[in-house]
């Protein structure tokens, strides 16, 4: 075959993603003279489709081989919102009130994403209440200034991370009002070293504050992650963060139920103790995906308090395995957005 007739097969070869074809969408980078091996470039290196992207080429290209390859493009921003140069995508992790496991699916999104291959940072914009430090331990290198230049982000396994909670006592409390909150924030995205980071995860802390405000004026959020858990209570005040989100023009990549259900590890019963399916309603009134449901777990919890989040504590667990596949559902509907394919629902992560 020539490399037209190649090319012209891989038009008919649909990417499951996104629903285009590779030659259209321009991730094939090169092809062989005969067809054989077939370069792709992946916007995301959390990618869930390549077993059936080998197959879909299998029927077009039989024999054909597929070399892999990934990088995240860099999405363009307001002159006013270049505070951090080097971050490809920002994702906002955030919840309508406190107590939902936010902060835990902040820490375990930004490894999982990290464990995919994606260059990663974390930054803990919950400056009254910053955990992040708690549920990370202690880092391989320590947070610091460089004489006359910018502050350099502690490194939590293999991820960059800031955090008010470095620089004060652990029992102090952050007493300051909005202007001092929103001027920290700005020294956090200004002042601080981040370098290239394919993903930055922003851990917002709970409601609609100053905090919430000062960073979609700072930064180009690429878009929010919801966290909930599934009884009502918690459902109504989503509802009004996704309403802030909306007025600042922040699109809702999707939602994430905490504290699902309950298994006892004696017996095995299974108890949904804050109700249950909240998370998918909500999800499916608001258009956006269900990214994955969270269940009740000591692996999580314990993971949590001891430093050592379950991601890179117990990478082989059912856990760990959810957070990587609702990593890459979260990288996916990044794609989807910036590369303007038809709204598409993912399915439903779980592991019922």
């Amino acid at each position: 075959m020539t490399e037209s007739e190649v090319r012209a097969a891989l038009s008919r070869v649909k990417e499951p993603l996104i629903g285009r074809d590779l030659a259209s969408l321009g991730w094939v980078k090169s092809v062989s003279a005969d067809g054989g091996v077939v370069g792709i470039e992946l916007p995301t290196p959390a990618y869930l489709h390549k077993g059936e992207v080998e197959r879909r080429l299998a029927a077009v290209l039989p024999g054909a081989k597929v070399e892999w390859s990934a990088r995240v493009e860099k999405r363009s921003a307001r002159p006013d919102q270049g505070r951090v140069s080097g971050a490809k995508n920002i994702i906002a992790v955030a919840a309508g009130k406190g107590g939902v496991g936010k902060s835990t699916v902040a820490t375990n999104l930004a490894l999982a994403l990290r464990g995919w291959g994606a260059t990663v940072g974390l930054l803990d914009a919950d400056v009254y209440g910053p955990s992040v430090p708690t549920m990370l331990g202690e880092p391989d290198v320590p947070a610091g200034n460089q004489a006359g230049q910018k502050i350099i982000p502690a490194i939590h396994w293999g991820i960059k991370v800031m955090s008010v909670g470095f620089f004060i006592e652990r029992d102090n409390a952050v007493v300051w009002r909005g202007p001092m909150v929103h001027k920290l924030l700005q020294q956090f995205l200004e002042d601080v070293e981040w370098g290239e980071v394919d993903y930055l995860v922003v851990d917002l802390p709970p409601g609609t504050g100053d905090a919430q405000l000062s960073l979609s004026q700072l930064i180009p959020i690429t878009g929010a992650v919801m966290v909930t858990t599934p009884q009502e209570v918690a459902l109504i005040d989503v509802v009004k963060a996704v309403a802030m989100f909306k007025k600042v023009e922040i699109p809702v990549l999707g939602v994430i139920e905490n504290m699902s259900w309950y298994t006892c590890p004696a017996c095995g019963h299974h108890d949904e103790i804050f109700a249950r399916g909240g998370g998918k309603k909500l999800a499916e009134s608001l258009g956006v995906p269900l990214l994955g449901e969270v269940p009740v777990d000591n692996k999580v919890r314990f993971g949590g308090d001891t430093g050592r989040p379950v991601v890179v504590g117990a990478p082989e667990s059912e856990h760990a395995k959810l957070f990587e596949r609702v990593a890459a559902e979260v990288a996916g509907r990044i794609v989807v957005m910036t590369q303007g394919a038809p709204k598409r629902v993912a399915g439903l992560v779980s592991i019922r």
